[in-house]
């Protein structure tokens, strides 16, 4: 007898069909869920620069090249115009102070200079002949005085002595009244002459001092005018060495030129131009640092020149400790300059990056096989590091070279 076979409704092929579409769906649902969409890019790793982000000392500074100078130059110039009558002293040559370096012939200077001699040496001896006049009046007042004085030495006792004979009428009136008449004609003589004398006095004392202040102004004019023709001769004025143009015996000079400059060697500067933009920012006591083969120097900024040309202001610095051996006047000096005190802070190295994303945001590596993008914040700037204010700790890893070819990616797939 027949018997009737039931079909199974859930076969094996049944079950392993919609289970593969199941399967299949809830693919399509973590796709469209759960998977990262993020745009990808391939970037070669040995074609990209890997820094990583530590903590460390940062230090502000702003990198500038100064050019090396004499700590103090005196420079040469002409007082008097002239003709170089001989030169004694090369460029390059070491001079002592008071050294002759060229001297000069003007004619008409020294013929001035002689006739204002002339005129100052009579005035003088003007001034002299005068004081010597008023010294001899003294000298004949006193000596009248001296004569009247005697005068009455003799006639007073004899006016005594001839009253009391006159009054026993020992002697004639005529010869008593002489005697009175000559010895009080004597004392009015004196109380004149001593009132001359002493009018005469005050007067004088002020005549000779105001021809000693005189007599002390022509001889300081006639020292001076006796230095014009020392100013025709070009003396160095310290220790140092000389530096000058070409000059030539014949050669006319005109007052003011400058002939040259002496140089103290030995003792240097360096002249740093600096952009206007940090001038808020730069005094005197900021510290800086150059090397010169292969060895640090420290300097320090003395003295800030106060007037901007073309956006640029100057400073000068010297050296703190040791000065470099073997620098020269004119050599060119890289310094960094230090803006303020140091501080601990996050750092991530200065790298193309930056132009491409204004410190906003950077690739972080991800594994060892691919970057992220990730958003940070950076502060202070120098040659070496940027500040890190945040968005990255350390021992991140961050691409810093440039980010130019990896368009508007998302993640960078490292190989």
């Amino acid at each position: 007898m027949d018997k009737k076979i039931v079909k199974k409704k859930w076969t094996l092929k049944r079950i392993a069909t919609y289970g593969g579409i199941a399967v299949f769906v809830l693919f399509i649902g973590y796709q469209f869920i759960f998977a990262d969409r993020r745009s990808r890019v391939k970037v070669e790793k040995d074609k990209i620069t890997i820094s990583t982000v530590q903590r460390g000392v940062f230090q502000e500074f702003i990198p500038q090249t100064g050019t090396v100078e004499p700590s103090r130059t005196v420079y040469l110039d002409a007082v008097e115009g002239g003709t170089i009558k001989r030169v004694v002293a090369e460029s390059g040559a070491m001079l002592k102070a008071g050294d002759v370096i060229l001297e000069l012939s003007n004619l008409n200077t020294e013929l001035s200079v002689l006739g204002q001699e002339a005129q100052l040496s009579e005035s003088i001896n003007r001034n002299r002949d005068t004081r010597l006049g008023i010294t001899r009046n003294d000298l004949e007042q006193r000596q009248t005085l001296a004569l009247i004085d005697n005068m009455l030495a003799i006639l007073g006792p004899q006016y005594t002595r001839e009253k009391q004979l006159f009054e026993k009428k020992l002697i004639s009136r005529q010869a008593f009244e002489k005697t009175e008449a000559d010895y009080k004609y004597n004392l009015e003589r004196r109380r004149i002459t001593y009132e001359v004398y002493r009018a005469d006095s005050v007067d004088r004392i002020r005549q000779l001092r105001e021809i000693k202040i005189a007599e002390q102004r022509m001889s300081q004019n006639l020292e001076g005018v006796g230095k014009i023709l020392d100013n025709l001769v070009i003396r160095a004025p310290i220790d140092g060495q000389l530096s000058r143009p070409q000059l030539d015996p014949g050669q006319n000079i005109t007052p003011g030129q400058r002939l040259g400059q002496v140089d103290i060697l030995g003792s240097y500067k360096v002249r740093v131009p600096i952009d206007e933009l940090y001038l808020p920012r730069i005094m005197t006591g900021l510290k800086a640092t150059t090397s010169f083969n292969n060895k640090d120097y420290a300097l320090e900024i003395t003295y800030v020149y106060p007037g901007v040309t073309a956006g640029r202001f100057e400073v000068d610095m010297h050296f703190t400790g040791e000065t470099p051996a073997g620098i020269r006047r004119g050599q060119s000096l890289r310094l960094r300059i230090e803006l303020g005190q140091s501080s601990e802070q996050l750092l991530l190295p200065v790298g193309g990056f930056y132009k491409d994303t204004g410190g906003n945001w950077v690739f972080v590596l991800d594994g060892e096989d691919q970057a992220v993008r990730r958003d940070i914040k950076l502060g202070r700037k120098n040659t070496e590091n940027y500040e890190v204010l945040e968005g990255l700790k350390p021992g991140d890893r961050v691409i810093t070279s440039s980010y130019e070819n990896f368009g508007d990616n998302e993640v960078l797939l490292l190989n």
